[in-house]
């Protein structure tokens, strides 16, 4: 079931809604290899054009609801999409930013019809009356894409990150096999859809056929709000940056909370100061924490679970490599660091990126083979990122080789804030 602010939808309903949705696509000119933008707010409806896009082997694109029309139109105009799925006021503003010579998609309207000179538009009517699409229609194959994720450009141009079916399906697979995910669990959608984090939540609580509870952004604004939030929706398992849990920690009253239900506790996208994660678990005993690392060009690939609250300040590592994921510290010279020794986390697997969308030169200096990874294993990802290997055969962050820092999870290139 997949629970909104508006509503509540089961996954048959979904799957339903999501077919006609592709009817409408695929009357569009949408097929496999194309690019469909998803410009909204986080909704059942939202996510049912999400499947609608993938199910015809399109690559949907969300794009930051909050953004910039300029920044949205950049993304519209550089991934060449087919088709924006948007509010009528969200294509009037990507319309009017598009750059000199970008050719407009077609814009399907969820809440209005509108008229925008040189734009084709569709009316949500149309999925209303819509049969849903043919069954036999092909399904997309594991090798094409299933989304791309933009996120911030050394340049000032947002970079699109390329995941396939594949990719997507290896991590989803791995971490609900690894924290046992049961059709009664309820898990908060808490990260917008442009975020990687949130593909955990969407994919794999249907994967398990559980329930996905979508946060509504008002709720997140409030710590105190938030906290009765997961108290009232019966969240079982809980994935955000660390510092949501902070936020509920030190103003949401979270250890005065009953959540009986809560078994799972996730934090991903940025260090957890130490202290604030030693509160956290004394103000939730009894749960399971687990610390995922990850960039959006690889999704997770290391895992750690704290098992006890960490003393002093020493910063938690940042695990082992998941499922069929190989990950090396790989020194200056090339060679595989030490023990202790100091080195570039290269990670390579399954579900690691296809590359950057319209980039190949930045893809080829990011992507590449290791002479110490067999052949079989696919991809090769520089992650930028300086880490230790230790003799538990977890890793140790220690910093990065370039000035990209980050926000709330997101990583922001220094670049790109100077170019605007």
């Amino acid at each position: 079931m997949v629970v909104g602010a508006q509503g509540s939808y089961s996954y048959g309903d979904l799957a339903h809604l999501s077919a006609r949705i592709g009817t409408v696509l695929a009357d569009a000119r949408v097929g496999a290899g194309d690019r469909v933008g998803i410009f909204l707010d986080k909704s059942p409806e939202a996510l049912a054009c999400l499947y609608g896009a993938m199910r015809l082997g399109a690559a949907y694109v969300p794009i930051d609801p909050d953004a910039p029309a300029a920044r949205a139109a950049r993304i519209v105009a550089g991934s060449g999409m087919r088709v924006l799925i948007t509010t009528g006021r969200g294509a009037e503003q990507v319309a009017a930013q598009l750059p000199a010579g970008a050719v407009p998609p077609i814009m399907l309207l969820i809440d209005r019809d509108i008229t925008i000179a040189g734009v084709e538009t569709r009316s949500w009517s149309e999925v209303s009356a819509a049969e849903p699409l043919d069954p036999a229609h092909p399904w997309p194959e594991s090798e094409d894409l299933a989304y791309i994720l933009y996120t911030s450009g050394s340049t000032g141009e947002p970079k699109g990150v390329m995941l396939t079916h594949r990719a997507a399906l290896a991590f989803v697979t791995w971490s609900a096999d690894l924290l046992e995910l049961r059709s009664d669990d309820r898990l908060s959608q808490v990260a917008p859809w442009h975020f990687d984090l949130s593909t955990f939540d969407i994919f794999a609580s249907a994967l398990a056929g559980a329930t996905v509870v979508l946060v509504p952004k008002k709720v997140m604004l409030f710590p105190v709000n938030l906290a009765a939030f997961i108290e009232d929706q019966a969240i079982s398992v809980w994935y955000s940056v660390p510092s949501a849990l902070t936020r509920l920690l030190l103003h949401g009253g979270l250890a005065e909370r009953a959540l009986p239900r809560l078994r799972h506790v996730i934090f991903a996208g940025e260090v957890f100061p130490t202290r604030h994660l030693r509160q956290v678990m004394a103000a939730l005993p009894g749960r399971r924490f687990f610390n995922w690392y990850g960039p959006t060009e690889t999704n997770v690939c290391t895992w750690y679970e704290v098992t006890t609250p960490p003393e002093g300040d020493t910063p938690i590592p940042i695990g082992r490599p998941c499922g069929d994921t190989v990950a090396l510290a790989v020194a200056e010279d090339g060679s595989v660091a030490g023990l202790g020794e100091e080195g570039e986390l290269y990670v390579a697997g399954p579900t690691v990126m296809s590359g950057y969308w319209g980039h190949p030169e930045k893809t080829a200096t990011t992507l590449g083979p290791h002479p110490n990874v067999p052949e079989a294993v696919r991809g090769g990802y520089r992650t930028g990122d300086w880490v230790r290997p230790t003799a538990s055969g977890d890793f140790l962050f220690s910093g990065r080789r370039d000035s990209m820092v980050k926000s709330r999870g997101f990583r922001i290139e220094l670049g790109e804030v100077e170019a605007a």
